[in-house]
């Protein structure tokens, strides 16, 4: 393949191993996209998400290191595989369907796991990657398995997961899925927690992996 093909598959090289040798710091977003979810909360979740590549595509580091995945669920969509931020480019999220909540977590699991194989693959060292779940309700499927596969994932440090509830999310469900206690947004402040989760992102891709970073609390866009 002449390196032209390999220049318009990969723009800039930046997700070429290769190219780009940097340690991984992979980010899942699992998205609620349900019909609940439209109008306003909508409009402010796909700022939200503009403003996630933006924040990040401000640090050098964290521009090569940071990889976004998204799955919306409403229903179950991979809306981008993971991606450095460069060649991040957030999708126009539309509001439908119900919420498949447990299927969006299962899938973003296996994900996030075919990303890790392939970084060791490829002798790329990675940070402890971060599943960030964003929903307005409470599953509309089978959830008990992927709460149990988040805890067993959080137990053996192959991800951490959070969760945040908007309006009217079910938060009992949410505790007993997500092994951190979940978050409650406050109004709708996606642009607020995703400078907060891109500033985060830009912490931990700044040190080693394996080192504790402290991260600033999450606040000013939670209720208490």
């Amino acid at each position: 393949m002449s390196e032209t093909n390999v220049s318009e598959q990969v723009p800039f090289g930046t997700d070429s191993f290769a190219d780009n040798p940097e340690p991984r710091c992979a980010l899942m977003l699992l998205l609620d996209t349900s019909g609940s979810m439209g109008g306003a909360p909508i409009r402010e979740l796909n700022d939200g998400v503009a403003t996630l590549k933006q924040g990040l595509t401000e640090d050098a580091l964290a521009s090569k290191r940071v990889e976004v995945g998204i799955i919306s669920f409403g229903p179950v969509k991979i809306e981008s595989p993971f991606h450095t931020v460069t060649n991040f480019f957030p999708p126009v999220l539309h509001a439908s369907g119900d919420t498949p909540m447990g299927e969006a977590i299962r899938q973003g699991i296996e994900m996030l796991k075919q990303r890790k194989a392939e970084y060791r693959a490829a002798g790329i060292s990675f940070f402890r990657p971060w599943i960030f779940l964003m929903t307005d309700g409470g599953p509309t499927d089978e959830w008990k398995s992927a709460a149990a596969m988040v805890k067993e994932g959080e137990a053996s440090k192959s991800f951490a997961f959070f969760a945040v509830g908007v309006e009217n999310a079910n938060m009992e469900t949410l505790k007993q899925i997500s092994v951190r206690e979940p978050l409650k947004l406050k109004g709708l402040m996606f642009r607020e927690l995703f400078v907060w989760l891109s500033s985060s992102m830009r912490a931990i891709s700044s040190s080693t992996p394996g080192d504790t970073v402290p991260l600033a609390p999450p606040s000013g866009w939670t209720e208490v």
